[in-house]
């Protein structure tokens, strides 16, 4: 049955295409922080290895909030490996030597996430007049702000 919750069905879709990309980019990021967290060496190692730990947990949270999200607008969540190489704006972890050079990729992705996001919420809301997706994406936005903030302090 399709969602009937006042947005026209091509909005919908092109909303949950935004959705869709972005579940992308959170697998990428959470698949590369899982990696730095088990290949992190150096004097941080151990600091570094539970902050990592904190981090793919809390992004574990963010990807299956944006695949119901999608899903609550009557959309299909794509999660297939397939489809997150395909559409993903982030790049897959490289092997970077370096504790700090781990920690600055992630900063990285972290914060091209937050810009993506910023030009994702005018659209969601001023074109596609759906105010419930684009309070989602602040949020989310927020949550990555504040995982870049720590990120950086590491620097």
């Amino acid at each position: 049955m399709k969602a009937n919750i006042g947005i026209a069905e091509a909005h919908g879709a092109e909303i949950c295409k935004k959705l869709n990309v972005l579940l992308a980019d959170e697998i990428t990021l959470y698949s590369k922080t899982r990696n730095y967290h088990w290949n992190v060496t150096g004097p941080a190692f151990s600091v570094l290895h539970k902050f990592f730990e904190e981090q793919y947990d809390e992004l574990e949270s963010m990807i299956d909030e944006v695949a119901e999200r999608v899903r609550m607008l009557g959309g299909v969540a794509a999660g297939s490996l397939t489809t997150v190489v395909a559409n993903s704006r982030l790049s897959e972890a490289k092997d970077e030597s370096g504790a700090m050079k781990m920690v600055l990729a992630l900063l990285n992705d972290h914060e091209a996430i937050v810009r993506a996001i910023r030009e994702d919420i005018d659209e969601v809301n001023d074109i596609h007049k759906d105010a419930g997706t684009a309070d989602f994406l602040t949020g989310v936005m927020k949550a990555h702000e504040k995982m870049a903030w720590m990120l950086r302090a590491h620097l």
